[in-house]
């Protein structure tokens, strides 16, 4: 059984809480299994433990070295990072994860233990390097162009926001300034997920990035929408220019005309809309070259 993380999403039917969340995730775990446990709040932990698992496998802090699992000497590389993997049974030095976002080596630690767990032993150093060098995760924070820099990531809830914005702020600070394509769906709260996203900010994250310049908000091709207006008017309560475009691939279009050949368009918001903008921008490109 493996449970990456914990965080407020599908609350009508999963609950309220992180807790209650929690004890509903929990509920994958089938006695005397191995658990691979990658959340670390000490109040969700204990869930976790009393969920009936044989092992528990637990993923350490960040460069701590605790846990049973974990990652250390990040350092970014083309296109990704470079991270030290551990697991309860080997050590992976030098593994190259072709991914953006810190987080997704706390993704790849959990997915290799769960490959230990499950087999029973630890895998062959050239298996791992080949099998995380191959991965793709498209729609996550994926670069789909350059001049300006067009990024896609499918960050529908304020966490998976504030991740992309971390993303951004440590890989991307250096380029000019930042215009957010969003669509959002009936359940977020517009001014949470524009926070999230840096919206208002100023002088945050890595080398002071600051907040998003623009929102140019849109609609995502589903009925539980919230209308392209009202996010664009939460943008403008927060002190950010923003305008309403209702098609998401003419949303995108006025972004990437609206930027310079050194500034970073960010679509995002939903799945939704990061869908419906690869499926115009993949043709779009594939027709340009």
């Amino acid at each position: 059984a493996v449970v990456t993380n914990v965080e407020l999403d599908h609350q009508e039917i999963l609950g309220p809480s992180r807790r209650e969340i929690a004890t509903e995730k929990a509920g994958i775990v089938k006695p005397g299994a191995t658990l691979v446990l990658g959340e670390t709040d000490a109040d969700l932990v204990p869930i976790f433990l009393d969920a009936g698992a044989g092992e528990v496998w637990r993923r350490g802090s960040e460069s701590s070295g605790d846990g049973d699992l974990g990652w250390s000497n990040g350092r970014l590389a083309h296109g990704g990072r470079v991270v030290d993997l551990r697991t309860p049974g080997a050590v992976y030095p030098d593994v190259y994860l072709p991914l953006h976002g810190s987080h997704q080596a706390d993704n790849a630690a959990v997915a290799l233990a769960a490959v230990e767990a499950f087999f029973g032993a630890p895998a062959p150093d050239a298996l791992v390097a080949e099998a995380f060098a191959a991965v793709t995760n498209p729609g996550r924070l994926e670069v789909v162009d350059r001049q300006p820099l067009l990024i896609l990531d499918g960050a529908h809830n304020p966490a998976g926001a504030r991740a992309a914005r971390a993303a951004l702020d440590e890989e991307f600070s250096g380029v000019g300034s930042r215009i957010l394509v969003v669509g959002l769906l009936q359940g977020r709260d517009p001014e949470e997920m524009l926070h999230a996203l840096g919206v208002g900010a100023i002088g945050v994250g890595a080398d002071g990035a600051k907040g998003p310049r623009l929102v140019i908000a849109t609609r995502p091709p589903s009925p539980r929408a919230i209308p392209p207006d009202q996010v664009a008017a939460s943008a403008r309560a927060m002190g950010v220019e923003a305008v309403a475009v209702e098609g998401v691939a003419d949303a995108v279009r006025r972004g990437v005309e609206m930027a310079g050949a050194a500034d970073l368009v960010l679509v995002t918001g939903s799945l939704y809309v990061v869908g419906a903008a690869r499926a115009a921008l993949v043709g779009d490109l594939e027709t340009h070259h």
